[in-house]
């Protein structure tokens, strides 16, 4: 397999790279990431016409790539510059417009595309641990539309989103697969209350309660009581994304590593030249090429039908930057010593962010626990034919 860059994807990751080096300075990222909004609208604006969102979704959908690689690749840049900015939203909705829209709601793409519609999934509730069936808001009929009432957590800049994704269950029980639905609702829509506030690792996020919250017929993305899939599908792309978000920003908290090693001195010599470090960085080295890996694996698989093959690879990646980021973000600090945790060095906010990676859409038990479970329904699968 080659794991080289073809022409146009390597001028993109230029392009970006050389963008957020020039105007993206850590200052810059902190003050818009930790500010009232968590992100800077001139910065979304700018990625968008430098084709970052574009670059998401295929040519017959208004993009110019949307293979997994092009995903890695704008994510991993994403990553490496730790940009805040409401990427992963675009992605995840505007992925799901391909995948289930009617003409008139794809419509809606060019806006996200372009950088002027800020999207944002809410599904997850306070009380779903990750599991994209535990779906208690509910929406029945009313008349030829349909009403929304429930509540949903950690929506990413959910309080400035101007289109919602929310799942909500239209038949069934908390918890069933079946009778889940997906509705795309206007962040300014009469009855939605929020809750707004700033991310610990920067960006924003809020908490949504939708109190008779009235839409039309044609809210309903994709078939009724038929959302799992579509949900499961859509946040395949974004286990991708956050993975490879994850491993931009270990490389850099590994090549700050290295270069304090060189330059940081004890007792006349760099610590770099003391054994034991040594060894602890190298044991670092191997496990980012593990998690490289991994990545370049999910990449590969994120458009495989085989529905059980695809969705491995997306959890042991997902699993393996949530295990090896942990440790590459703890020993980082610690070769450091105290400083690595001051606000003024760019470590510690790669580190926050490497850590709060592992707990978007599923963290690394989660993920261990589904891989498991697929393996053996591949082994039953296998056993039965």
């Amino acid at each position: 397999m080659n794991f080289q860059l073809d022409e146009d994807r390597r001028m993109l990751a230029d392009a970006l790279g050389r963008y957020l080096s020039e105007q993206y300075s850590t200052e810059y990222r902190n003050k818009a990431a930790y500010g009232a909004q968590g992100f800077s609208a001139e910065t979304y604006a700018k990625l968008a016409e430098l084709g970052a969102i574009g670059a998401l979704f295929k040519e017959a959908d208004g993009g110019f790539g949307g293979d997994g690689v092009d995903i890695s690749v704008v994510f991993e840049t994403l990553g490496t510059h730790l940009v805040a900015e409401p990427l992963l939203g675009a992605l995840l909705v505007g992925r799901a417009l391909t995948e289930a829209g009617s003409d008139v709601q794809k419509a809606q793409l060019e806006g996200i595309i372009g950088g002027e519609t800020i999207a944002a999934l809410a599904h997850d509730e306070p009380a779903n641990h990750y599991e994209l069936n535990r779906v208690a808001t509910t929406a029945q009929t009313d008349g030829d539309g349909w009403v929304l009432n429930g509540s949903k957590a950690v929506v990413l800049f959910g309080d400035q989103a101007q289109l919602l994704l929310v799942s909500a269950r239209t038949a069934g029980a908390v918890g069933d697969e079946a009778g889940i639905s997906l509705f795309l609702v206007p962040g300014d829509a009469a009855g939605i209350s929020s809750r707004g506030y700033g991310r610990i690792d920067g960006g924003h996020a809020a908490e949504l309660v939708l109190a008779n919250v009235k839409v039309g017929a044609d809210a309903l993305l994709g078939k009724l009581g038929e959302g799992h899939a579509l949900l499961e599908r859509i946040c395949g792309f974004g286990l991708l994304a956050l993975a490879a978000e994850s491993l931009g920003a270990m490389d850099v908290a590994k090549n700050h590593t290295l270069e304090y090693l060189r330059t940081r001195k004890q007792f006349g010599v760099p610590i770099g030249s003391f054994q034991a470090l040594q060894h602890r960085m190298a044991d670092l080295l191997l496990e980012a090429e593990q998690a490289r890996s991994a990545v370049i694996n999910a990449a590969a698989a994120i458009d495989n039908p085989d529905y059980i093959e695809r969705e491995k690879a997306l959890s042991a990646a997902k699993y393996s930057v949530g295990q090896i980021g942990t440790l590459m973000a703890e020993e980082a600090i610690q070769m450091h010593g105290g400083i690595g945790v001051t606000w003024e060095l760019p470590l510690a906010h790669y580190a926050k962010r490497i850590i709060m990676i592992d707990h978007q859409l599923g963290d690394m038990d989660h993920h261990l626990a589904r891989y498991m479970a697929l393996q053996a329904q591949e082994r039953a699968a296998a056993k039965a034919a």
